[in-house]
């Protein structure tokens, strides 16, 4: 698998049966981990035999695969519906914009990265790497809209400062640092960020926040 596979992975349409699979199983692995989620777990709880479940995903790691997929595409349908016209309420956005990303980040529990990380490396590293094209497009455009109407520092590259986020998130969001620190993601995520806008918000916008 190389990072373009997973994105690719799409629900037939007018395929609700596959669709609910996948909204069970996203609840169930999120809250218990991989690891903690049998086949046989899922087959009791949407009241239909392993074989039938098994003819739409194949394997427990292909059922992974398309949770995490829908789970990004969800993500993204937000960010892009929240940054589409920032700039007309710059600190409204970023409101609703860190408001929407802890409330993906509470949905994913810790024990599930973890399970994720030893059992299926390959798709944590997709993980990482989608999170990282996220930040990127989504809180990059962010930033750069934030300077644009004097919130943000204009002597600090966009660029940079989306990477120092980037940094910071890698070196925090995992789950052997998140263990370590004794801190769920969202509060890790939650002070990166107080961090990082005490140093780029400007004396104006400070003002109106």
């Amino acid at each position: 698998m190389n990072n373009e596979t997973m994105p690719q992975q799409q629900f037939p349409a007018g395929n609700p049966g596959r669709q609910r699979i996948v909204s069970v199983a996203r609840h169930h692995f999120f809250a218990y981990g991989f690891r903690g989620v049998t086949m046989d777990d899922l087959a009791k709880e949407l009241r239909m035999s392993k074989k039938t479940l098994y003819a739409h995903f194949p394997s427990k790691v292909a059922l992974v695969e398309a949770v995490l997929a829908d789970k990004a595409r969800s993500v993204e349908v937000d960010l892009k519906r929240i940054t589409s016209d920032a700039s007309s309420d710059f600190l409204a956005a970023l409101h609703l914009l860190l408001a929407l990303v802890q409330g993906h980040l509470e949905e994913v529990q810790p024990p599930f990265l973890r399970d994720l990380q030893r059992d299926a490396p390959e798709i944590f590293r997709f993980v990482e790497t989608r999170r990282r094209n996220m930040i990127y497009k989504y809180f990059g455009k962010l930033v750069g809209q934030g300077q644009s109407v004097g919130i943000i520092r204009k002597d600090i590259p966009t660029r940079l400062i989306v990477e120092i986020l980037l940094g910071a998130t890698q070196a925090i969001m995992n789950p052997e640092k998140l263990t370590d620190l004794g801190i769920a993601p969202k509060d890790g995520f939650s002070a990166i960020i107080a961090v990082i806008l005490e140093g780029v918000i400007t004396e104006t916008g400070r003002a109106t926040l």
